[in-house]
């Protein structure tokens, strides 16, 4: 048997409820009593069920998170560790969540499963996809005879009539809800749409809670289409919320996220066909100016117009031969006025014209030029200025030879 101290015996069973896993990481569920909230932020408080009791202490950081500021006899759920204090020998529960204990249960099961998820990266942010821009086809996964039909109905009718929507009716709240919302998602995977809503009104967690199953979660994953969640409130959060594509606030808000605004595309439109006017006015400008240009470009390089250049340069040339030949014939003929001068000068017609005649022999017409070659009685032919006449010679002619001195 071993003796201990007061101070060791505190020390010994608060190691061992530091080391219990248990004890550790667990929700207690009570009633507030005796609540204390000191000028240092921190909250000192018991939680009692009949006539059991646990003191318990919630640290200022901690008390800034909770959502909801619990008064004495609240019913709560109570997250966080045992320990004991050593200095009283006192058990106390060292809290650092607190809910009220009419939803505890099914907070505690969200966040299980949500962090499971997470884990399997159902709500990773890379599988996101974009909506598309101009959706033909919109599904929607909803009560028929729920408000939140009615309002998304609305909103489409306002902001996009050409859109056409396919309903997948289902139960949004109470048992069996969830595996009605799962048939609703498989009927509409099996056609051609560009876009899902899965939509209901506001309520309170237990209503909402079949958007919060595993199997409608995994459901909305395994979509080959992008879907929206419009689930509830602008406060209110679903499991699906995190495994949609996107999350919209409310469902009228997921109508107006999944469709563009006509009137906005009708604008855009009108602006579009102005700048395409201004655009093609603009194109035919610079067509014409270069269908201008490249007209001059062909009339110069056209064959006629070659035809024409080659036309006008071979009358060019023909002037310029002519000119030149004319200045031939204008020499030759100078030339030929100048040796008819001289031969008109040597010519036997002027000696005639001077008193002189030509004789010649009759019987050959060999011109004469010594008496010597004409025998007496030989015929001879004597040419003058104007006409001629035939003449004998009678005898020789005494010597014409002068005697030298």
């Amino acid at each position: 048997m071993q003796i201990l101290t007061v101070t060791q015996l505190n020390m010994y069973l608060r190691e061992l409820l530091d080391t219990d896993p248990i004890v550790q990481d667990i929700w207690v569920e009570g009633e507030i009593s005796n609540l204390s909230r000191p000028s240092s932020g921190h909250w000192y408080f018991t939680l009692k069920e009949g006539e059991s009791q646990v003191r318990a202490v919630a640290w200022k950081s901690y008390v800034a998170r909770f959502s909801e500021l619990p008064s004495n006899g609240d019913a709560v759920l109570a997250h966080g560790r045992i320990s004991l204090y050593e200095a009283s020998g006192q058990l106390q529960l060292y809290v650092d969540n607190l809910r009220p204990a009419g939803v505890g249960e099914l907070h505690l099961r969200f966040e299980e499963l949500k962090a499971r998820l997470q884990a399997e990266g159902l709500f990773d942010a890379s599988r996101k996809r974009p909506l598309p821009e101009l959706p033909r086809r919109i599904g929607i996964v909803t009560s028929p005879t729920g408000a939140a039909l009615r309002d998304i109905e609305n909103v489409l009718r306002r902001r996009y009539p050409l859109a056409e929507v396919l309903l997948a009716g289902c139960q949004v709240q109470g048992a069996g809800a969830a595996e009605t919302i799962v048939e609703a998602l498989y009927a509409l995977y099996q056609h051609d749409l560009d876009v899902i809503i899965v939509a209901r009104g506001g309520g309170s967690i237990e209503d909402l809670w079949p958007f919060n199953e595993e199997i409608v979660a995994r459901a909305v994953f395994a979509s080959p289409i992008p879907i929206v969640s419009g689930v509830g409130h602008e406060t209110d959060t679903t499991m699906i919320d995190y495994v949609a594509d996107v999350r919209a606030p409310t469902p009228s808000a997921a109508a107006e996220i999944v469709t563009p605004d006509i009137e906005a595309l009708r604008g855009a439109l009108s602006a579009l066909l102005g700048q395409l006017d201004t655009a093609i006015y603009q194109r035919i400008s610079e067509s014409e100016m270069q269908l201008g240009e490249l007209q001059r470009r062909l009339a110069q390089r056209a064959p006629l117009a070659r035809i024409e250049r080659d036309r006008q340069t071979i009358d060019h040339l023909l002037r310029r031969a002519n000119a030149r030949f004319q200045h031939q014939i204008d020499l030759y003929r100078a030339r030929l006025d100048g040796l008819s001068a001289r031969l008109q000068t040597l010519s036997p017609h002027a000696t005639l014209d001077r008193g002189y005649a030509i004789v010649r022999r009759a019987a050959d017409g060999q011109v004469l030029s010594n008496a010597d070659h004409v025998a007496p009685g030989e015929a001879i032919e004597v040419t003058l200025r104007e006409g001629s006449f035939q003449a004998t010679r009678d005898a020789a002619p005494a010597s014409s030879k002068k005697p030298r001195r």
